[in-house]
């Protein structure tokens, strides 16, 4: 029995190679040695540790840099709107008119105040004239008289009398002087009514402080206004400005007048608008909720440019060692990005985790990558680099 099984065995072996070897006699295929392919020349550089300079991002909100909120400065009812929403405007142009029937009143009677008062100038004026006249006659008389009592031909009773009325005459001058100076001061204190009650009746006439555009209407012709009532707004759009918030970690590499790139979205999808702008200033306190400073950057001047628009902020940190690659060496596929590498004159993919051309993961100092890799270079195949 043991026998005839191991016969069996062979048999069965024998049955499989001559098998084998039928398939291939029918199938004309011939044992041959593959030919090794020839290397592709390509061009390498090693990745090494290099300065980065490291990047951040902030975003933020567009807005105009200077803005108006128009209040009313008096209690008035509104009698006309002349402009809404959306509207351009000039600097000085009416934009709200209040009643001011009252105000014009008011304005009529500091007149005919200031009026009065410079006819009470003109009579003051001609009382110390007629002072004046008096206190040279008694003057004169006074001289005489002392002249003639020394040489003992007037009394002393007349040297009394010249000396008296002389007394009143100086006392006589001296009141209409100063009756004189005070009708000048109401004079003045009337011609500042005038201006006081002209200015307060300018109150009425709400005016752009500038140029530039109504972004909000808050009254209706009808409402009662009242001192500090918000009636419009308006913005200057000739200047604009991003306004971001930096965590204070990171607060101290920012600095006024240092450059940075923005990036504005309203472009086209995944290509936003990118202008160059300058940091105009970095708030001193610090937001105590949020821990972060409050950058100011001030756009150029751009006819796109509309308040709200969401902008991200560049920013450039302390440069720090990182290893990094060319860019051409790096090959993208969709989400997936990779390198060849040089291993012993073979290419060999590797996977990568990159930030820009620094390399986070996948890559060790001093490893050789292929830069601007052939596009028939694939895994494993043999490369030629340099003169080789």
């Amino acid at each position: 029995m043991t026998t005839m099984t191991l016969s069996t065995s062979s048999i069965r072996a024998a049955i499989a190679l001559a098998s084998s070897l039928g398939v291939a006699a029918c199938s004309g295929a011939a044992p041959a040695s593959d030919a090794p392919a020839a290397a592709i020349p390509v061009t390498v550089a090693s990745a090494a540790m290099a300065d980065v300079a490291d990047t951040f991002e902030a975003g933020g909100v567009v807005q105009a840099q200077t803005t108006a909120t128009l209040t009313a400065r008096i209690l008035a009812p509104v009698t006309d709107v002349r402009a809404v929403a959306g509207d351009r405007v000039r600097a000085g142009q009416v934009l709200v008119v209040l009643d001011a029937r009252d105000l014009a009143a008011h304005a009529r009677r500091a007149r005919a105040d200031d009026v009065s008062a410079s006819q009470g100038v003109i009579g003051a004026a001609a009382e110390q004239r007629a002072a004046e006249a008096v206190l040279a006659l008694a003057r004169s008389t006074h001289s005489r008289i002392a002249s003639l009592h020394a040489k003992r031909s007037a009394t002393s009773q007349e040297l009394d009398d010249a000396t008296a009325k002389l007394r009143a005459a100086e006392a006589q001058a001296a009141g209409a002087e100063a009756g004189a100076r005070a009708a000048i001061a109401a004079a003045q204190s009337a011609r500042a009514g005038i201006d006081a009650a002209e200015t307060t009746e300018t109150f009425s006439r709400i005016v752009a402080p500038f140029d530039g555009v109504v972004t909000g209407k808050m009254v209706e012709p009808g409402n009662m206004a009242a001192p500090g009532m918000p009636l419009m707004r308006v913005e200057d759009t000739r200047r604009f400005r991003l306004d971001v918030r930096v965590d204070e970690s990171r607060v101290a590499s920012i600095a006024p007048g240092a450059p940075v790139a923005i990036a504005l979205d309203g472009g086209p999808v995944d290509a936003p608008r990118v202008i160059d702008a300058t940091i105009a200033e970095v708030s001193r306190a610090v937001d105590a909720d949020a821990r972060a400073f409050l950058v100011k950057i001030e756009l150029p001047a751009d006819p796109r440019l509309r308040s709200g628009m969401f902008g991200r902020a560049r920013f450039t940190a302390q440069p720090r060692r990182a290893l990094t690659v060319p860019a051409a060496a790096l090959v993208h596929r969709g989400q997936v990005t990779s390198v060849f590498v040089v291993e012993k004159d073979i290419a060999r993919v590797r996977l990568v985790n990159v930030s820009g051309t620094e390399v986070l993961a996948g890559l060790s100092d001093r490893d050789v990558v292929i830069v601007n890799p052939p596009a028939a270079l694939t895994d494993g195949r043999r490369v030629r680099t340099g003169g080789r």
